[in-house]
């Protein structure tokens, strides 16, 4: 038997079941995201959306209700304020050397004298089980150099572009001129702006950095509004802050480096081998990966230039429970990585190091808390990090995970740790001015970032805590 019209009858046949999509459009509505650059190497977060914006006439989440296990079950998440819902399709990114002229701080940067410098990667799919986006390795890049990005992506008969740049990491023994600043605790409900995100990132953006550093609770799964008890939520929440305009033109031009923490791994004070009731922790480490540039490592030492070196810890994927009892087993770190820092460590020739750690070394922190080294139950790790620390040349830590701005001095060894604190005064907390003792040179309850600046020919670091305006609250500088 013929079938008359059939073509006419497939066609209603796929749009009725979604085999195709008329009149589909394309978007990157999360911009990108530029990491893990090096002298000579950088990769690029790229993400698909249906819609160039989040929803923000959609349904509201409940934000009333504090205990998880009654949130309401969220049947489609594409119709709820804040959601960035991803497309089918495929990218590519175009990079290539800046003329000298259009380097920022051109006089710290190499010029580029290839006539014929541009590149680009193949076109590559992504998929809704990778949440729509793809990881792209750029290699054999010129070293102290600015870059241009043109990012394209496709979805059937649509397209769309972004423009971004970068620089690279000055090679090794190069003397430069280096800026970079940090920040951590970005939760979506408590940024400053309910339209354009969080007010410190074109305040980052301002001062020019080199380079970006997030050390950790980008997100809260396991914070209302809603909890994130699944893999879809947890990717929802991440989707909907690099939506906001604030942190996507900050991520479109500047180079990053993130951290994890628990918040954004699973949920507060989280360790190996526990869930948030569907999200696994499986599902956390891989998320994590997913939605941030990131190597084949989340624990690494990176070198820009002949006077900086940064170490990046990893402080939940090792760790042993916390309600472990201390002693010499229990570790935050775990063997392998805390013998590779005090390798790299002590073999680096750089000026000036920075340990960049998601939890404080020095502290002083909250007595009631147990989950990091300058708590009393881990004593005995933290004794022997603080110890090596104190004992290297130019040696600084920096921190995040506090909801407050410090300065300290570990009484015993002399190690200095900097507390950036959170990316908004409303998410500052949890401590209070009275608490100031001997080990603070600085102490601040509010929320901000910290820049650090290298001069290469005074040999000087400066670190200089900033309020969420801008403004500089405290700087501290120490010479060769």
């Amino acid at each position: 038997m013929r079938i008359k019209n059939s073509g006419s009858l497939i066609a209603i046949y796929c749009l009725l079941t979604g085999a195709f999509e008329l009149h589909a459009q394309v978007h990157m509505g999360n911009g990108i995201k530029i990491g893990e650059v090096d002298s000579d190497s950088a990769i690029i977060w790229t993400r698909l959306t249906a819609h160039p914006e989040r929803t923000t006439d959609g349904h509201s989440f409940d934000l009333v209700t504090k205990d998880a296990k009654k949130q309401p079950i969220y049947e489609d998440l594409s119709v709820m304020n804040g959601s960035v819902v991803g497309q089918s399709g495929s990218v590519k990114v175009t990079y290539w050397p800046k003329n000298k002229k259009s380097l920022r701080r051109s006089t710290k940067w190499q010029p580029v004298h290839q006539k014929s410098s541009r590149r680009s990667t193949t076109w590559q799919p992504v998929y809704s089980r990778n949440d729509y986006t793809h990881q792209f390795k750029l290699k054999n890049l010129e070293s102290g150099t600015a870059y241009a990005l043109l990012v394209e992506g496709k979805h059937n008969d649509a397209n769309c572009r972004l423009k971004g740049g970068f620089r690279t990491a000055p090679k090794i023994d190069q003397a430069s001129d280096i800026r970079f600043v940090v920040t951590t605790c970005g939760e979506y409900p408590r940024r400053d702006d309910p339209v354009n995100g969080h007010k410190i990132y074109p305040q980052m953006l301002a001062l020019d950095p080199d380079f970006f550093v997030h050390t950790g609770d980008i997100e809260y799964y396991d914070k209302p509004g809603p909890f994130a008890k699944n893999i879809d939520l947890a990717r929802f929440k991440w989707n909907r802050i690099y939506a906001t305009p604030y942190l996507r033109t900050f991520h479109n031009q500047v180079s990053s480096y993130f951290i994890k923490d628990d918040h954004d791994t699973l949920k507060d004070d989280a360790w190996p081998g526990q869930n948030y009731f569907d999200l696994t922790w499986e599902q956390g480490l891989a998320t994590f990966r997913e939605q941030v540039p990131m190597g084949e490592k989340t624990y690494r030492t990176l070198r820009w230039g002949k006077d900086l070196q940064i170490w990046l810890v990893e402080g939940r994927d090792y760790r042993s429970p916390n309600n472990m009892p201390d002693g010499p087993e229990k570790s935050i770190w775990g063997t392998v990585q805390k013998q590779w820092f005090f390798d790299t460590v002590s073999a680096s020739d750089a000026t000036f190091k920075v340990l960049l750690s998601p939890t404080p070394i020095v502290g002083p922190d909250r007595l009631k808390k147990n989950d990091n080294h300058s708590n009393k139950g881990f004593t005995h790790e933290g004794d022997e990090l603080r110890r090596f620390i104190a004992a290297q040349e130019n040696l600084y830590i920096v921190c995040g995970d506090r909801h407050w701005q410090y300065a300290s001095i570990d009484p015993k060894t002399g190690a200095r740790e900097f507390s950036c604190g959170p990316g908004s005064d409303n998410h500052s907390g949890g401590y209070w001015e009275e608490f100031r003792n001997d080990m603070h040179r600085f102490l601040r309850v509010k929320g901000g970032f910290l820049s650090v600046d290298i001069n290469s020919a005074a040999s000087k670091i400066t670190f200089q805590h900033h309020s969420v305006d801008g403004s500089v609250q405290n700087q501290e500088s120490f010479t060769k």
